[in-house]
């Protein structure tokens, strides 16, 4: 039964979740929220994990993910699963593209689901800065973010600086 509920909600990311893999977010701490397969620490430790990793971030999560929730075999029905929705879309698409490559409808619809994509991953990230918020994220977060408006990074610069400053943190934690 586990591994239907992983590919009805792992499907249902693939197919509703548009912008790239940082747009299946609201749908995985949902399902943290809800199933309970896995918390919103270890959604954050598969972001940062899947980041760093190989391969589409959104695909990385939901292998983690599978995992968390039930092995190996978990893990495959996830990221083929998460999958699957783009790939049926792909195909039909590609048949139907010369038809639709100047309509101004569907030209709406994809205007209308950047911005859209944008709204959700910043409510994602704004509800996972609140519930885990502690003062050393704000210590770092707070010169990041204001020497990110003055100064065009690379963002490996900044997950480096942030994966510094959590092993340091991982050092001298007791003390705090």
């Amino acid at each position: 039964m586990i591994y239907l509920q992983l590919f009805l909600e792992f499907f249902h990311i693939g197919l509703f979740s548009f912008g790239g893999g940082y747009a299946t977010l609201p749908f995985l701490f949902h399902i943290a929220e809800t199933q309970h397969w896995y918390t919103a620490k270890q959604l954050t430790d598969m972001i940062a994990i899947s980041s760093i990793t190989p391969g589409p971030v959104g695909v990385n999560v939901a292998t983690f993910a599978g995992y968390t929730t039930s092995g190996v075999i978990g893990a495959l029905i996830a990221t083929s699963s998460v999958v699957l929705p783009s790939l049926i879309i792909v195909l039909i698409i590609s048949k139907l593209l010369e038809q639709f490559k100047h309509n101004n409808y569907v030209k709406s619809v994809i205007y209308t689901l950047k911005p859209t994509g944008c709204g959700l991953l910043a409510a994602v990230g704004v509800n996972m800065f609140l519930n885990d918020m502690s003062l050393c994220g704000i210590i770092l977060f707070l010169p990041l973010l204001i020497l990110s408006f003055f100064k065009k990074l690379d963002p490996l610069f900044y997950l480096g600086i942030s994966a510094l400053f959590g092993l340091v943190l991982s050092f001298i934690k007791p003390v705090f």
